[in-house]
C-alpha cells in the first residue's frame, strides 16, 4: 500500500530543483540529466518558428495554433489553453483554482507541488513504494482529495501508469490533473488520456518540449472542459504565448510532425532497451525501475551520490534522485541517448562504481 503523507513547508527534498541544474555552465559534460531529446529541434522546425518572426511587431494570434492542438486531439478549441510549457499550467491550477485537499502522487515531476504550496495551499503526498514498482494504487489516495496530480508516464520513475487505472481515481467533486508532457515518446500513445471526453473532472497537460527540444521557447497546452479552460485562461496575462511559440506549436501538430514523433518514439524505445541491458550488467545496479516506457530510465545504485560526482568527472551527468519525494540518495535518473553515447556512458560508469 502506497503511504499518505502531508508535508509541512520546509519537510523534504529541494522541489525547485531540476536537471537542468545539473548541467548549467559545464557544457563539456555528456548531458544525460535533462530529458529532452537529443538532436532536436529538427531543422525544419527551426525554419518554421525563424520565419514567424517577421511577425513579431504584431501582438501574439494563438487561434490557429489552439485550433490545431484541438483537431491534434479531436476536442473543440473551447477544451484547449495554450500555455508558457506545462510549468504554466501548474500555476495557473494552483492560482485560479481553490481546491481544499490537494494531493500530488510521487515520486513525480516536483513543480505541481511546488505551485501549490507557493499559491498557499497545503498539499498532501501519496508516495508508491519501490516495493510495488512505484505502481499506482488508486485506494492510497484519500477519498476527500479534491485535486489529484499524476504524471504518466511518470517523471522520474519511467512507469506507465493503465489509463483504465488512472481514470478510477476521477470522482464528482474531484480534479484529476494528469501530466503527459512524455507521453509522445511512447510508441502509439498508448495509455493517453489526452482526448477523452469521459472522464469528469479530467485536467490533461501536454509539453512539446520534450520531444522537439524547445525547452527554451516554452510551449504547452491544457485539455480539460471549457468552464476549466475559461477559469484558466482568465487567469492568464494577456498573450501569454509567444508568436515563435504559437508557429512551433502549429507545426508540432501537423501529420508529418506526429509520423516523425512516433518514429522517434520507436526509436527511443529501442535505445532504452540497450540503456537497461547494459546497466543490468552491473553487479552494483540494486534496480532499474520496469518496466520504463518513458525517455529516462530510474536506477538505484548505493552510493549514487557520490558516483554521480566521479561521472561528473569522467564527463557525464546525470540526475539526481533525493530531490524527488520518495527517492533518496542511492538514487539517480538517466535520459536515454543514441547507443554510441550510452555505450560511453557505461564504460564510465564502471570505472566510477569502482571508485
Amino acid at each position: 500500500m502506497a503511504a499518505m503523507h502531508t508535508p509541512t513547508d520546509a519537510d523534504g527534498p529541494d522541489l525547485r530543483h531540476h536537471g537542468d541544474a545539473e548541467v548549467r555552465g559545464a557544457s563539456a559534460l555528456t548531458d544525460l540529466a535533462v530529458n529532452v531529446r537529443a538532436g532536436t529541434p529538427p531543422d525544419w522546425l527551426k525554419a518554421r518558428i525563424a520565419a514567424s518572426l517577421d511577425s513579431l511587431a504584431a501582438y501574439p494570434d494563438g487561434r490557429a495554433a489552439r485550433a490545431a492542438v484541438a483537431e491534434r486531439h479531436g476536442l473543440p478549441v473551447e477544451r484547449v489553453l495554450l500555455t508558457a510549457g506545462a510549468a504554466e499550467a501548474f500555476v495557473l491550477l494552483a492560482r485560479a483554482l481553490k481546491p481544499r485537499h490537494p494531493v500530488v502522487v510521487h515520486p513525480q515531476f516536483t513543480e505541481p507541488e511546488a505551485a501549490l504550496r507557493d499559491a498557499g495551499h497545503s498539499v498532501g503526498r501519496v508516495l508508491l513504494r519501490e516495493e510495488d514498482g512505484f505502481r499506482l494504487d488508486p485506494a492510497a489516495v484519500p477519498a476527500d482529495a479534491d485535486l489529484v496530480v499524476i504524471g504518466n508516464p511518470t517523471n522520474p520513475t519511467s512507469v506507465l501508469h493503465p489509463a483504465a487505472l488512472i481514470a478510477e481515481l476521477a470522482r464528482p467533486g474531484r480534479m484529476l490533473v494528469v501530466d503527459e508532457a512524455f507521453m509522445d515518446a511512447v510508441p502509439g500513445e498508448r495509455e493517453a488520456l489526452a482526448g477523452r471526453t469521459d472522464v469528469p473532472g479530467l485536467v490533461v497537460l501536454r509539453s512539446l518540449t520534450k520531444t522537439w527540444g524547445l525547452a527554451g521557447l516554452r510551449i504547452g497546452y491544457v485539455l480539460a472542459d471549457p468552464q476549466t479552460i475559461s477559469t484558466l485562461e482568465h487567469a492568464q496575462p494577456l498573450w501569454p504565448v509567444s508568436s515563435p511559440a504559437l508557429a512551433a506549436a502549429e507545426a508540432c501538430c501537423e501529420t508529418a510532425a506526429l509520423a516523425e514523433a512516433e518514429r522517434a518514439a520507436r526509436r527511443i524505445a529501442a535505445d532504452r532497451a540497450h540503456l537497461v541491458a547494459g546497466l543490468c550488467e552491473f553487479d552494483e545496479v540494486r534496480q532499474v525501475v520496469g518496466p520504463a516506457e518513458g525517455p529516462f530510465v530510474l536506477v538505484r545504485l548505493p552510493g549514487a551520490d557520490r558516483i554521480r560526482d566521479r561521472l561528473r568527472d569522467l564527463g557525464f551527468a546525470a540526475r539526481r534522485g533525493d530531490t524527488f519525494p520518495g527517492l533518496g540518495p542511492d538514487w539517480f535518473r538517466l535520459a536515454v541517448r543514441d547507443r554510441a553515447t550510452t555505450d560511453a556512458f557505461l564504460l564510465a560508469l564502471g570505472k566510477a562504481v569502482q571508485g
